[in-house]
């Protein structure tokens, strides 16, 4: 399994910024209580057709420890999970679920301390009877997500780092990082507002 634990306090503010648009999960999937938890891991991936849980049920069983689980569904009638389902794949050791659809028992599983991150709760559940492949290619949010891809989730939304250029985006966020920690306030608003003048007199503005 892909560690991802490098990018445990990489924000996802400066993922987006070196991966685009295109790597970040729309805005609708949210963690569900605040303040956010923090999750990275890698991903395991699971589809659940619309009112159906099965598989995610399956896969807390088999995901391995450090696992974010990620779930295809678009479904916001149904719960793909509940209180039990989250606490037992806290105690296997997944880090967390990003759901592409909603849950329910919010309660318990924000008292657990359980990262969820998705697009509401409901109380109805889903029923069991869909069987489909695990740790295929998904799409939740409107990113494409492979098996081991990094998963990053923080307040500000949810960002997923390609398997293929982990120590590339890795690199690029720790040198990001530095950067910006070496440099003031006061030097950045210098360089930002000339660069907003910049612009201002490319673009004809006069004022």
């Amino acid at each position: 399994m892909t560690d991802a634990s490098e990018f445990q306090d990489v924000p996802t503010t400066t993922l987006a910024d070196l991966l685009g648009r295109a790597q970040v999960l729309d805005l609708g999937i949210r963690s569900l209580w605040t303040p956010a938890p923090r999750l990275a891991g890698p991903a395991f991936t699971v589809r659940c057709p619309p009112g159906d849980n099965l598989m995610l049920h399956a896969a807390i069983h088999r995901a391995e420890p450090g696992s974010v689980v990620v779930v295809e569904s678009g479904d916001l009638q149904y719960a793909l999970a509940g209180g039990n389902v989250c606490a037992v794949a806290q105690r296997r050791g997944i880090a967390g679920f990003v759901v592409d659809g909603v849950i329910r028992d919010v309660g318990e599983v924000r008292g657990a301390g359980f990262p969820v991150f998705g697009r509401g709760v409901v109380p109805i559940p889903g029923v069991k009877k869909a069987v489909l492949p695990l740790n295929e290619r998904v799409r939740c949010g409107g990113v494409a997500v492979d098996p081991g891809d990094v998963v990053v989730a923080d307040e500000d939304g949810v960002v997923v780092v390609p398997g293929t250029r982990r120590a590339e985006v890795l690199a690029g966020a720790r040198e990001r990082l530095a950067k910006e920690a070496a440099e003031s306030l006061d030097a950045w608003e210098t360089a930002h507002r000339a660069r907003v003048d910049e612009l201002l007199r490319a673009g004809g503005f006069q004022g």
